[in-house]
C-alpha cells in the first residue's frame, strides 16, 4: 500500500506521518505543495492521495483516475473542497477524518468570551495608552442566552462546556440529541435568532446551508447580539454581516472562518494585497475578531488528522 501526501507540513505533520506510516506499514512519498494538474504525476504508482483543503475538481479527478488512484483522503472534517460526487462516479473513494471535538469547542468558548468582553477594542485602546473604561462595559456569560446552531460532535461539546457558566442555551438541529435534553432547549432557527444574545455556528458546509445567516436572519436577531463562526465561512453572508455590524444590529462577530478563504488562509501573504475585500472591511471594525481557521489546531488534532487519514485509507481498501 502506498500513498502520496500533498501539502505535508514539515514543522508539525512530518513526525506523525513518519510515526504512523511505520506503525501501520504504509509507504508514502510527499511534497509541500497542494495538489494540482501540474504535480499530479508525483503520485504515480500510488494507490491513494492524502490532501488538505486544496480544491480537487473534475479535471484533477480524471487525471488521478487515469493514474490508477483509487482513494482520496482529506486530513480535514470538511470535504466540500473535493467534487466527491464526480469522484464516486469515477470509482474513487473520498474519505474525511475526525478529531477530538474539544479542540474546536474550546476555541469557540474562548471566542464567545472575547466577544462579550470586548477584548479587541480593549487591546486597541491599550496599545495607544488609553486605559479608560468608557465603551468597554461588558456582560457576564452566565446571564446571557447562547444559541447553538448544530449539535453534532462539536456543537454538543460546546453545549457541555458552557454548562459551567450557567447560561441558558437554545439549540437547533434537524436531528436533536436526547442526551442533550437536560443541557439545551431545542427550538427552531427563527426562535433561536430572536432570543439569543450570542449565536455560535456548528453546521456543516452543505449546499442547503449556504448563507443560512443572511440579511433576513440578521434582521431577526436581538439588537446587539453576537455571532461566532468556527464552522464554515459560507454559512454567513459576508455582505449582510458587514451591513449588520455597521448598522449596530450585530454587536460583535468572532470569526475563525470566512467566505473565500481558499488560497489565503494557511499561506504567508505578508506584503501582498488580499483578494478578499470583505475580510479587510471586517478587520477594520473594533468589534470583529478574525483568526485564520485555527480552531482545530492542537497537537492532539494534528496527530488525529494524520493517523485517521491513514486508517481511513487502510479501511477503504479492506
Amino acid at each position: 500500500m502506498k500513498m502520496f501526501v500533498y501539502g505535508l507540513r514539515e514543522y508539525d505533520e512530518r513526525v506523525y506521518f513518519d510515526t504512523f506510516g511505520k506503525k501501520y506499514n504504509i509507504e508514502f512519498d510527499s511534497c509541500g505543495e497542494k495538489p494540482t494538474l501540474e504535480n499530479a504525476d508525483l503520485a504515480a504508482g500510488c494507490d491513494a492521495i492524502n490532501i488538505l483543503t486544496a480544491p480537487v475538481d473534475k479535471a484533477m479527478i480524471d487525471k488521478y483516475c487515469e493514474m490508477g488512484i483509487r482513494c482520496i483522503a482529506t486530513r480535514t472534517i470538511g470535504y466540500d473542497h473535493i467534487d466527491y460526487n464526480y469522484a464516486r462516479e469515477k470509482g474513487i473513494g473520498v474519505l474525511n477524518i475526525t478529531y477530538s471535538p474539544a479542540t474546536v469547542a474550546d476555541y469557540t468558548v474562548m471566542m464567545i468570551l472575547l466577544g462579550i468582553r470586548k477584548l479587541k477594542y480593549i487591546r486597541l485602546r491599550a496599545e495607544v495608552q488609553d486605559y479608560t473604561l468608557e465603551g468597554k462595559l461588558a456582560c457576564e456569560l452566565g446571564n446571557l442566552t447562547v444559541g447553538i446552531v448544530g449539535t453534532g460532535r462539536i456543537g454538543a461539546c460546546v453545549a457541555r462546556e458552557l454548562t459551567g457558566f450557567g447560561c441558558r442555551m437554545l439549540a437547533c438541529d434537524p436531528f436533536p440529541k436526547a442526551e442533550l435534553s437536560d443541557v439545551v432547549e431545542y427550538t427552531d432557527l427563527d426562535t433561536l435568532l430572536r432570543e439569543s444574545d450570542v449565536i455560535t455556528l456548528h453546521a456543516p458546509g452543505l449546499e442547503e446551508n449556504y448563507h443560512m445567516i443572511d440579511a433576513a436572519a440578521f434582521a431577526k436577531m436581538k439588537p446587539g447580539a453576537g455571532l461566532v463562526n468556527c464552522a464554515r465561512g459560507p454559512l454567513v453572508d459576508s455582505e449582510a454581516m458587514i451591513d449588520a455590524i455597521e448598522s449596530s444590529r450585530l454587536g460583535f462577530a468572532c470569526l475563525d472562518t470566512v467566505e473565500n478563504e481558499y488560497g489565503m488562509y494557511y499561506y504567508n501573504r505578508m506584503g501582498e494585497p488580499l483578494n478578499n475585500p470583505q475580510l479587510a472591511i471586517l478587520n477594520s471594525h473594533p468589534n470583529v475578531i478574525t483568526t485564520p481557521h485555527m480552531a482545530f489546531y492542537t497537537k492532539e488534532a494534528v496527530s488525529d488528522m494524520v493517523e485517521n487519514s491513514i486508517l481511513g485509507i487502510l479501511d477503504y481498501f479492506k
